[in-house]
């Protein structure tokens, strides 16, 4: 049976998609996949989009955090991050320095809820591999 890897983390730039190429080993749960079913668009509300998030999150082994400097909140993604922590799920974090619009100093505690952090997605990526 495959390790199962939950990706948090922002949708713009298709980070996910590297992550799946390059640890094509393991299965993924994508949250920007359960925005579509056959090809349509679904139309989920905060609390849909949340209880699917929780759900995955709890079906995992590991959570793959990635924190781009881009992602204008990261929000969603450290409260992914101490959830999956809370109840035990491996949190790999790949937190990215000079944020664009939060304090880099504000982002650090998600390090108190990873297991380990990197600073680099490619170094994120390969301790995953690690892991199968």
């Amino acid at each position: 049976m495959k390790t199962k890897v939950y990706l948090a983390g922002g949708y713009k730039s298709g980070w996910q998609e590297l992550v799946k190429i390059a640890a094509h080993n393991f299965e993924f749960y994508d949250p920007k996949e359960k925005e579509f079913k056959n090809g349509e668009r679904l139309h989920m509300d905060l609390q849909e989009y949340g209880s699917w998030d929780l759900h995955h999150i709890r079906k995992c082994d590991v959570v793959f955090v990635y924190l781009e400097k881009t992602n204008p909140s990261c929000i969603g993604a450290v409260i992914e991050a101490g959830y999956a922590y809370g109840i035990g799920k491996t949190v790999i974090t790949v937190l990215e320095e000079n944020h664009e619009t939060i304090e880099d100093r504000y982002l650090q505690f998600i390090k108190k809820v990873s297991h380990i952090t990197y600073k680099e997605l490619r170094d994120g990526i390969e301790y995953l591999k690690s892991l199968h």
